[in-house]
């Protein structure tokens, strides 16, 4: 009833309207979300009105100009809200359908129902063995061994695991008190009893597989100007995206995958670390290739990417571990705050699209246009 008197009221003021929007994207901001255009508009609408629609563009653009907002912000306002998307928006067009919706609603069910199980339990119990190292001794490790996930001295690798170090281990130092340095020794480095089927079958990507899809995402993730290598990673590390290059100009990103990985295997990892850059968590470049959207949760950050990566598998019938790796995440049996459905649909059809075709590159800023 109060939605049907609403149409007939007179609507306020556009600068009371224009403000109480700019109040409420203030205050998702704070909270950490950055929605895409078609999740924000519902959400004012709801909270305002639907004269909301009348300024919502007005407002993006002057939030884009306004300097006294972090630089960040202003580049989610101008990728993730771009005009595009704004009118996409209003026209209804960015909305995920029900079965789009109901792929990750049963993602999530699976994650819920992993969290209770004792694999998940058996996980919990082996990383909490783990002594607590200081922040900087964890730099240290990640500056000898990036990929490294576990790591413990000899001594506690028998006392706390029944493992013992290699005979040709490589020892990692750090600092300890009352010492000048110690050693200790990644998983990999140790062998023992087995590890927790989590920790096993993190990568795992079953089924029917066309290699060529693999190959095809591959060249166009370089046409996209993002590097993807194989490299040796530790046993539980698939694979990571980083901005840092060791050569300027030629990339803008590059992948890692562990060469231990099999093609559906990579193929999924591929699609998860795409799915990164896609979405937005690595910022945005200077030609404005891919949204900014740096100030989201760490949980809220991988259930994105992981939920574009089981959607894409899903669709070729690819049976992945998804739900154990989100179960992590998805504490309370709630997905994170911030997490956005609408992209994530998006970012998988656009992944779908890579392994499907060759994509014409893009224009870098600068270049002339062809017509």
């Amino acid at each position: 009833m109060s939605q049907q008197l609403e149409l007939f009221m007179k609507p306020p003021e556009a600068s009371e309207v224009i403000a109480r929007a700019k109040a409420a994207i203030t205050k998702m901001l704070a909270r950490r979300r950055q929605p895409a255009a078609g999740e924000l508009l519902r959400e004012l609408e709801k909270e305002i009105g639907w004269y909301v629609r009348h300024v919502y563009q007005n407002v993006i653009v002057q939030l884009r100009e306004d300097a006294t907002i972090p630089t960040y912000q202003r580049d989610y306002f101008q990728t993730t809200l771009s005009d595009e998307n704004i009118i996409d928006a209003l026209r209804g067009d960015a909305k995920p359908t029900p079965q789009e919706a109901s792929t990750l609603d049963e993602l999530l069910r699976k994650s819920i129902i992993y969290r209770n199980s004792a694999a998940f339990k058996e996980a919990l119990a082996f990383s909490a063995k783990f002594r607590d190292y200081a922040p900087y001794n964890n730099l240290l490790v990640r500056v000898q061994n990036p990929s490294c996930s576990y790591y413990a001295t000899a001594r506690d690798w028998e006392n706390r695991f029944k493992r013992t170090v290699k005979e040709d281990a490589r020892p990692m130092l750090i600092l300890a008190p009352m010492h000048p340095v110690m050693l200790v020794y990644d998983l990999d480095q140790t062998d023992g009893p087995d590890l927790p089927e989590k920790l096993k079958n993190f990568a795992k990507a079953d089924g029917v597989f066309d290699p060529v899809r693999l190959s095809r995402t591959l060249e166009n993730a370089a046409r996209m100007r993002v590097r993807v290598q194989r490299k040796p990673l530790s046993s539980t590390h698939g694979g990571f995206v980083t901005t840092r290059l060791y050569e300027s100009g030629a990339y803008k990103m590059r992948i890692v995958l562990s060469d231990k990985l099999t093609e559906p295997q990579a193929y999924a990892v591929l699609c998860h670390e795409i799915g990164h850059i896609l979405l937005g968590h690595l910022g945005t470049d200077e030609d404005r290739w891919w949204p900014c959207r740096i100030n989201l949760s760490h949980d809220a950050v991988e259930v994105e990417a992981e939920s574009v990566s089981y959607m894409v598998a899903a669709r070729l019938g690819l049976e992945t571990a998804s739900d154990a790796y989100l179960a992590g995440f998805a504490k309370n049996d709630r997905i994170p705050e911030g997490v956005s459905l609408e992209l994530i649909v998006k970012v998988a059809g656009k992944i779908e699209e890579m392994g499907e075709r060759l994509l014409p590159e893009r224009k870098r800023k600068g270049e002339p246009r062809t017509h």
